[in-house]
């Protein structure tokens, strides 16, 4: 009787109960034999002993990753550390980091939940929002005063210059249930009883600016770290002038988010419109970060065995291979981890290398031509400038803004710098009727402001290179391509896209534009600066890198010597000689050069 009264009436479990059977499954399905071995043996080496209770604390897992103190993100990755690992039962967070915790973070980390979890990045996304926001009634009351201003009451219809803005659902989204949170409790047959209180709501919510700034610093030092690479390995790039191009790199990517002169925080409807355009890779980081748990030192027979309870992390003095093979005046590393923020960074980390340099080559449309058109893989272009003064201040200036049309738009930014880039997949080529280039064209912006202008199939006027005498000389993208000349006489204006980027012939001045009333065009429009601006500037530095390893370099070099065989062998073909002298004594003869050179008749 006492029996059947038993099974009619199973014990409930405990929450703790339930988390360690969640982490036995992510133990089990997530993790090689190898790396759950390995993942044991470094939690002993790095846990604090209280009683029964082990367990790892901030400063350990900081020096175990190597985080560089002066980055200041140890807190903030603590803080998402601590929320993740209370996993499902994100309402117990803060947790003590136990070994089942640290698999939920390693797990959720990594992306490996995916084994077990049918759910994509959108949810991993909103928990990772969770995992850095804090609640603030006034930063919630700022945040609130930068509703949009509807387009009806801006004079010309045009949008209210703030970015991806906080609108009144944006809560309600907030205090829906996780997705991954749901599939676990079904996972693991949670009943509604079980689940007791709820999480927090995260009504006015946001991530302080200060500490996404530290967390991006983070990131973007981290974005070409592989499996097993220590983080120390670019210790050079947070120190002296490095550093301050890192911390001006995180600038830019946070003013993505925010107006960081108005704003105290990025609220979650910020965060999940900007990261899948702008930022998908953002937290590819952690990726091969949190790896460094499934592998233990004590497993690598190349070294001598260490004691296996010594707490003593060892740091790794080797520098890392250069991401950059050659020194560019625009593209330094961080830029590169920062483009790896939006393209695979598999093509770009040490697969990158300078073909045309404005300031080495000349700033010409036939230099760029001959140093670029043989590349046979993708391309990066970045071109650098200053802002140009509303009204044109000399002659050049002048002329330029003649070949364009009236200025509707306000700039983008008010004064300094700019930095534009173009991904380009296929091959350069000239245009004559139509512009080339695929559904992969990335228009993009470095500075002052991160965004990223995805191709769209509205119109396909990606990229267009024209030359006299048949069009007139004109590098654009998703502007549409110039007519054919039927005269000397050249067009007026040069038109441009609704999202664009031209440069004129000789390189020397730029203009951006982004009506954003339009809809986009060949690129789309920002998702996060919802209003029309152009920006007019002076070209200082054009860049173009080859993206691909060395056999496209192979490729291209041999392409260059055979041309450069070709262009001997056509300027000897009407004299066939190959000596020099002779061939300049027989020119002589014929008056072409030298002394007995003639003059030209008149008509």
């Amino acid at each position: 009787m006492g029996q059947s009264q038993s099974d009619a009436c199973p014990r409930q479990r405990s929450r703790e109960d339930l988390a360690h059977e969640l982490a036995t499954r992510f133990k089990d399905k997530c993790f090689t034999s190898l790396e759950s071995y390995s993942l044991t043996d470094v939690f002993k080496s790095l846990a604090e002993r209280q009683g029964s209770l082990r367990y790892v604390k901030e400063d350990t897992i900081a020096r175990f990753l190597e985080i560089p103190d002066i980055l200041g993100a140890s807190p903030v990755l603590f803080q998402m550390i601590s929320y993740l690992g209370a996993f499902p039962f994100l309402q117990d967070a803060p947790a003590v980091l136990e070994l089942p915790q640290l698999i939920m973070v390693i797990v959720i980390m990594t992306e490996r939940y995916k084994r077990v979890l049918a759910r994509g990045s959108k949810d991993r996304t909103k928990l990772l929002y969770k995992s850095l926001a804090v609640y603030d009634r006034k930063a919630s009351a700022a945040n609130s005063s930068l509703a949009p201003i509807s387009s009806d009451d801006v004079p010309g219809g045009s949008h209210s210059p703030d970015f991806a803005a906080h609108l009144p659902e944006e809560d309600e989204l907030c205090e829906e249930e996780d997705g991954l949170v749901l599939t676990a409790y079904e996972l693991l047959d949670i009943t509604d009883a079980a689940k007791q209180d709820s999480a927090p709501g995260f009504h006015g919510s946001i991530i302080p600016t200060d500490n996404f700034r530290k967390l991006l610093m983070l990131l973007l030092l981290a974005a070409p770290l592989e499996a097993q690479e220590s983080l120390s390995q670019y210790s050079e790039r947070v120190a002296g002038v490095e550093l301050e191009h890192l911390r001006a790199t995180a600038e830019c990517i946070l003013a993505a988010f925010v107006d960081v002169e108005t704003a105290p925080g990025i609220t979650y409807r910020q965060f999940k419109t900007v990261i899948p355009t702008l930022f998908p890779n953002l937290f590819n980081s952690f990726n091969a970060l949190f790896e460094h748990f499934l592998f233990s030192k004590n497993l690598d027979l190349s070294k001598h065995r260490k004691d296996s309870t010594s707490k003593e992390i060892d740091h790794v003095c080797n520098p890392a291979q250069p991401l950059l093979s050659d020194k560019g005046e625009i593209l330094n590393d961080h830029r590169l981890s920062q483009i790896s923020l939006f393209l695979p960074g598999s093509s770009l980390f040490r697969r990158v290398r300078l073909l045309y340099s404005g300031s080495n080559a000349g700033f010409s449309i036939g230099s760029f031509e001959s140093k670029v058109f043989n590349w046979r893989a993708p391309t990066l272009l970045l071109v650098s400038g200053s802002i140009l003064p509303d009204a044109p201040s000399g002659g050049q200036e002048k002329s330029f803004a003649e070949t364009l049309p009236t200025k509707r738009f306000r700039n983008g930014t008010k004064t300094g710098r700019v930095t534009f880039g173009v991904f380009v997949r296929e091959p350069w080529k000239h245009t004559h009727k139509e512009c080339f280039g695929d559904s992969e064209t990335v228009l993009f912006q470095l500075e002052p402001v991160h965004d990223v202008f995805s191709a769209s199939t509205m119109n396909t006027d990606y990229v267009a290179f024209t030359k006299p005498p048949g069009n007139p000389p004109q590098l654009s993208f998703g502007a549409p391509h110039p007519k054919p000349r039927k005269s000397s006489r050249a067009d007026a204006h040069n038109s441009l896209g609704a999202v664009s980027l031209l440069l004129n012939d000789s390189f020397e001045f730029g203009v951006f534009n982004h009506d954003y009333t339009s809809r986009g065009g060949a690129f789309r429009t920002s998702v996060s600066r919802r209003y029309d601006f152009q920006d007019r500037f002076e070209i200082d530095q054009l860049e173009v890198w080859g993206c691909g390893g060395d056999a496209e370099a192979k490729a291209q070099a041999e392409r260059w010597v055979w041309e450069e065989r070709e262009a001997e062998a056509r300027r000897k073909i009407n004299l066939g000689t190959g000596d020099v002298e002779a061939d300049r004594a027989l020119l002589e003869m014929a008056g072409l050069v030298g002394a007995n050179r003639s003059g030209g008749s008149m008509v």
